[in-house]
């Protein structure tokens, strides 16, 4: 009757892998997407840098929608959103404020 009496730690931890498995190309998109998302979103407020948020959320929302096909938990999933939509707003934040070439093409 040990087990009765011994009281079950319960500790948060952050984990991708609620499945119990390994997915290090899932979880190096999700870190890619919001790393790419965040900067696009922050760059996306300054009309100079347009550049660099229009590209930054280019590929932050390529990258997104191929880590939504190959993701296999749903905490990935909840990382690729957030990362997406601010992939999404600062890219069409920065093809507002000048697009993709800066106005060449």
């Amino acid at each position: 009757m040990a087990q009765a009496v011994r009281q079950q730690q319960h500790r948060f931890r952050f984990t991708l892998n609620s499945d119990g498995q390994p997915h290090p190309l899932e979880n190096t998109l999700v870190a890619v997407t919001l790393a790419l998302g965040l900067v696009a979103f922050v760059t996306a407020f300054f009309y100079n840098l347009h550049l660099l948020s229009s590209w930054t959320g280019l590929v932050g929302i390529l990258t997104g929608a191929y880590g939504q096909y190959r993701s296999a938990t749903t905490a990935e999933r909840y990382g690729l959103i957030i990362g997406l939509g601010l992939a999404a707003v600062g890219f069409y934040l920065g093809m507002a404020h000048g697009g993709l070439f800066g106005g060449v093409f």
